[in-house]
């Protein structure tokens, strides 16, 4: 029997120093696995040396965006290139060495038993390393908040080092998903759980990025509050509350 194909994405936006260092270790962790690279047109020259990469080696792959377009509908973009190239197993990490390679394999394997593998902060094994109290705070009550909202009961539904079954995202249908910025983790656990997903965690440590600036901001954190409570409106009451495709390009 053969073994699953997997395939590992990694959303990139000014992660060139990162991504020198990162793609050989998932490829010592994974070396079955392809990898795809979804740039946002990084002015750091990111893409371009994703393409030296895939030049040299047929396992990786890239996807050039015309512009930073957020991290939601990167992601959204590498889970459909899985589908629409037939990958049996899809695994989404961070590309800032904050999901350390370490843990591929036991997020692969999670998929022996569930639909979806999440690498979790807050499991008994898990952590995080470099965060402030303010910051430890506002991720355990996002969490806290989504779980009450959208019945989630894993214990990390805002990370996004998770590997999904690909047979499962197409029967999601992910042109349902709304979120377009980080809530889109929350969301897609919330879409897996309606159609019956297994889910399994596993224990990884966090670590802050080795280069380069964080993304998140104030801002950031608010948008994923009211898209979470907008989820969570539309999971209680049946009705959604989230703006059309059309209301939400104008």
């Amino acid at each position: 029997m053969d073994a699953p194909r997997l395939l590992v994405t990694l959303c990139t936006y000014n992660e060139r120093e990162n991504l020198e260092s990162l793609v050989p270790e998932i490829h010592a962790q994974v070396p079955e696995a392809d990898l795809l690279v979804v740039d946002d047109h990084s002015p750091d020259g990111t893409g371009e040396f994703a393409d030296e990469l895939a030049q040299a080696d047929r396992r990786v792959h890239v996807l050039h965006r015309a512009g930073k377009q957020g991290l939601g509908t990167a992601i959204l973009a590498g889970l459909k290139y899985a589908i629409e190239n037939n990958y049996d197993r899809v695994i989404v990490m961070d590309a800032d060495f904050s999901h350390h390679p370490r843990y591929l394999t036991a997020l692969n394997g999670c998929l022996e038993n569930a639909d979806v593998g999440i690498g979790s902060r807050y499991v008994p094994g898990g952590g995080v390393t470099g965060w402030g109290p303010h910051r430890h705070f506002m991720s355990q009550a996002i969490n806290w908040y989504a779980r009450l909202l959208l019945r989630l009961k894993t214990r990390d539904n805002s990370g996004s080092y998770r590997c999904y079954r690909v047979s499962k995202l197409r029967e999601l249908n992910l042109h349902l998903v709304r979120a377009r910025g980080y809530a889109i983790q929350e969301e897609l656990l919330y879409r897996c759980r309606r159609i019956g997903c297994r889910f399994e965690e596993t224990p990884i440590v966090f670590e802050d990025r080795r280069y380069g600036e964080s993304k998140i901001s104030m801002w950031v954190t608010l948008e994923a509050l009211w898209d979470i409570f907008r989820l969570g409106v539309e999971n209680v009451c049946g009705v959604s509350v989230h703006k059309s495709d059309d209301e939400s390009q104008q």
